[in-house]
């Protein structure tokens, strides 16, 4: 049975403030991980941790510091899997008018305004950016009232100018972010980030949303502008980046653990989807450090 909990989600700012500031530091409960949107924007910057990034049709995996701002209405998934040692979650929630329609019009919010555009479709900002504006983010915990709009605003017109950022949905999204759409979205991602080590049938997965295979297949391609299968080898490829990244397996092994069951398969589906080969993958995260 589909879930039929809204995946609008509604936010609450602080008391007495315009723009919600949050910190995790121990592990999300993945249980509040679900398939959402909302017409606030989010800027997360997690510290030290790892996990999956699942934005529009963006799905990726991250093993350091993330710097990430989340348009209104774009839909996501939770972040972190995993903190490391001293690692920290910090979230701001805010509306694009959290100072007000009018303030959205002078011409000094001209950069923000556009900035605000851009992050519909998802923007992961790089090394630089994160080692400017995480430390500031943080520090916003430690301000309040105007003092905190203000810190805020400096934030937001850094990034705004910077250039040191990757759109994670460059072609746009094709995710139709209504509440029923959403479920049944949910239902499906759910159960493939359980399932994709072993094989899943397409009247497996229709049978979960209670759809006919035909009627699933364009469903699916409509909402999200991909095929199952797609999808399914997308989940496969992320989990065998964190295991490049985490382990001393064999990429055989790797190929295997992460559901594929041919080796050429593996290593074509991985080089469509990350663009190099996997001993490639390997070789050069052994020398990023970020």
């Amino acid at each position: 049975m589909i879930n039929k909990k809204p995946t609008l989600k509604k936010l609450s700012p602080s008391f007495g403030s315009s723009i919600l500031v949050k910190q995790h530091i121990e592990k999300v409960d993945k249980n509040d991980a679900y398939w959402h949107f909302h017409p606030e924007l989010e800027l997360i910057y997690i510290n030290k941790g790892q996990g999956k990034t699942h934005i529009g049709n963006h799905l990726s995996y991250f093993n350091n510091s993330q710097l990430i701002l989340i348009g209104s209405g774009l839909p996501h998934n939770g972040f972190t899997d995993r903190l490391t040692a001293n690692g920290t979650e910090t979230t701001i929630q805010f509306k694009s008018n959290f100072l007000g329609n009018d303030f959205l019009n002078v011409p000094e919010m001209a950069n923000i305004i556009t900035l605000f555009g851009r992050a519909k479709k998802g923007i992961r900002f790089k090394v630089d950016a994160k080692k400017k504006i995480g430390p500031k983010i943080e520090k916003l915990l430690e301000h309040d009232g105007m003092k905190r709009v203000i810190k805020f605003l400096e934030i937001l017109n850094y990034l705004a100018k910077t250039d040191d950022y990757v759109l994670l949905n460059a072609d746009g999204f094709a995710f139709e972010a209504e509440p029923q759409d959403s479920a049944k979205i949910d239902v499906i991602f759910k159960y493939v980030n359980k399932n994709f080590q072993k094989h899943i049938t397409l009247d497996e997965i229709a049978d979960k949303v209670s759809m006919t295979v035909p009627a699933f297949c364009r469903y699916f391609k409509k909402a999200t502008g991909k095929t199952f299968t797609q999808l399914v080898n997308e989940y496969r490829v992320v989990h065998a980046t964190k295991l490049l990244n985490e382990s001393q397996m064999s990429i055989a092994d790797v190929c295997f653990d992460c559901g594929f069951n041919n080796f050429s398969h593996f290593n074509k589906q991985f080089n469509d989807i990350t663009g190099k080969s996997a001993s490639r993958y390997r070789k050069e995260i052994k020398k990023i450090i970020s």
